[in-house]
């Protein structure tokens, strides 16, 4: 999803490394910089989450931290080279929804839970549902269903990609709903969202920040969220379970892990310098109107959602034949 960049330029700017860290700190781990590998491009949510999450670890353990960029190949590029480097706290990995798609998608060259360490969940939000109001005639989720189980494939739906967490999010919601859409995939979020915009598709799922400002500016109908609970930023928006799909609830979130074996005593202290961090009031206040809410828990609980993950997206790209670009 694609966050506004100046929240980053704004907001979290003070949340920089603190004067005068205690020196007692600098003692063992850590005494260089650590480094986050991200494995989308700059400038995209990923990478906007992976610097807040570096800045919040820089404030905490009193060490410089660095977003080093590695796209390509649905992430998998910059992920199997993360995770192939010492598990010494050095280097974090920051993962995305797509990261329990993937292994669906691509020959790994690792186990995706057996050859990491879990270390936090940094954020959470959901997907919104959007509908162009002048092709598609429905008001609301209950009344988009019914039309689609009544015209089985006339709807077109967009995704940021084939096998892209979008793509495999709808699948899961049409699978789950028992109806059908014709599939037009994307290279990327924002070109789907300029062709619903414009009326070249019929629906899409994808961020709140990227779709709720068309919504506000009437040129598309918000039908539900993706989690199981409202959002606080809207609350008047139904989530998607409301309509008869109680077991629909879809997080898109974001976190670090790290090559397994990471010392315990160093997971402990990156894990509770960035829980610490996310609790700050400038923090949330930044990311909430955006439909995002900082995370956090502990290394047990983010490796118990990535593990949960991996075969529910598994079995939605195996019932519908989804490949990798």
């Amino acid at each position: 999803m694609t966050l506004n960049r100046r929240l980053f330029n704004t907001g979290l700017a003070s949340l920089a490394l603190p004067l005068g860290f205690d020196a007692a700190a600098q003692d063992g781990y850590p005494n260089k910089p650590i480094r986050i590998v991200c494995p989308f491009a700059p400038g995209g949510g990923s990478d906007f989450i992976a610097r807040v999450g570096s800045n919040l670890l820089a404030k905490g353990v009193g060490q410089s931290v660095i977003v080093d960029n590695r796209p390509g190949a649905g992430g998998t590029l910059g992920t199997d080279y993360a995770l192939h480097q010492p598990a010494d706290g050095y280097t974090l990995l920051l993962v995305a929804g797509s990261y329990t798609v993937n292994p669906a998608l691509y020959k790994l060259k690792f186990d995706p839970v057996a050859d990491i360490t879990p270390v936090i969940q940094l954020s959470k939000g959901a997907y919104v549902l959007c509908i162009n109001p002048n092709k598609v005639p429905a008001k609301n989720m209950a009344e988009l269903l019914d039309y689609m189980r009544k015209n089985p494939g006339k709807l077109s739906f967009a995704s940021a990609g084939n096998g892209s967490h979008l793509h495999i999010t709808t699948e899961y919601l049409f699978g789950m709903a028992k109806v059908k859409g014709t599939h037009i995939p994307y290279k990327g979020t924002g070109p789907a969202v300029t062709d619903l915009v414009a009326g070249n598709v019929d629906l899409l799922v994808a961020g709140t920040e990227a779709l709720m400002p068309h919504v506000k500016a009437g040129k598309l109908r918000a039908l539900g969220v993706t989690t199981a609970q409202r959002l606080a930023a809207y609350p008047d928006l139904p989530a998607i379970a409301e309509a008869g799909l109680p077991d629909y609830d879809v997080v898109a979130w974001h976190g670090l892990i790290a090559p397994k074996n990471l010392p315990p005593a160093v997971l402990a202290k990156i894990n509770g310098a960035i829980n610490t961090g996310l609790k700050a009031p400038e923090l949330v206040a930044q990311l909430e109107p955006t439909g995002v809410s900082p995370a956090g828990g502990t290394p047990e609980q983010f490796g118990a959602l990535i593990k949960a993950e991996i075969p529910r997206y598994a079995k939605v790209a195996r019932d519908n034949n989804i490949q990798a670009q």
